[in-house]
């Protein structure tokens, strides 16, 4: 499960990053201090092409071997509190039962007792998911923003080496994202993750992906165990 905020979180990134690579740098002001000789403006790659291309950015940076290997060792990272979530939940099903079974039996202190502790315990559960959970979309956004930082400039020198004017990011499919639809051909997404794999030297995991980790939803006072973090599994677009 990917929350709102991190996709918001990974769609700045995206848009700062690519923003500082690809635009073409404008001429600074006399005044401006960055116009001075010892402090000349950086020059910033100029795109002229006239073709449109496609890539899905989050299916680029965490389909790679590097961004598949990492968050597989996310995934065995959590593992132990995972375990831990799960007992826990549990143990919180238990007494629900407990109470269920035994609520017309039970004396008015002891029902009392057995409802409190049930709510203690579930407050306690829902605050060690949620924090398990910050902590792995924290963890998500460090991989994704330390691999952007390296793939950007790939996509950034395959447009220009191959005539794009235009990539857009589909990683979030419409509505959430501004395209509609994207045909095949334009996507260079693999192409991208092959020149990355191939300059980064990184082998592929050996263990198979599956879909990317996401922490346990806190509970709503259900008893259905968290969800378990799992691995990516990246999306395979059609080679340009």
């Amino acid at each position: 499960m990917k929350s709102k905020f991190l996709r918001v979180l990974l769609a700045i990134a995206v848009t700062y990053t690519f923003s500082a690579l690809a635009q073409t740098g404008s001429a600074a002001t006399p005044s401006s201090p960055a116009a001075t000789p010892s402090n000349p403006p950086a020059a910033t790659p100029t795109i002229s092409g006239t073709r449109v291309g496609a890539i899905n950015v989050e299916g680029a940076v965490f389909g790679c071997n590097e961004g598949r290997r990492d968050m597989l060792a996310l995934q065995k990272k959590y593992e132990p509190k995972q375990a831990e979530l799960k007992q826990l939940n549990d143990e919180l099903d238990n007494l629900k039962k407990q109470l269920s079974t035994q609520e017309g039996k039970l004396s008015e202190d002891a029902l009392a007792t057995l409802k409190k502790q049930i709510e203690t315990k579930q407050k306690s559960f829902d605050r060690s998911v949620q924090d398990a959970q910050e902590e792995v979309q924290n963890q998500q956004q460090e991989i994704f923003g330390r691999i952007l930082q390296k793939v950007a400039p790939l996509v950034v020198k395959y447009a220009q080496d191959n005539g794009f004017g235009m990539i857009i990011d589909t990683s979030k499919q419409w509505p959430q994202g501004p395209v509609l639809i994207a045909g095949g051909g334009l996507d260079i997404t693999q192409a991208v993750i092959d020149i990355y794999n191939t300059q980064s030297g990184i082998p592929a995991p050996a263990e198979p992906c599956a879909p990317r980790p996401a922490a346990p939803k806190p509970s709503t006072g259900g008893t259905a165990a968290p969800a378990k973090p799992a691995a990516p599994k990246p999306s395979e677009p059609q080679k340009q």
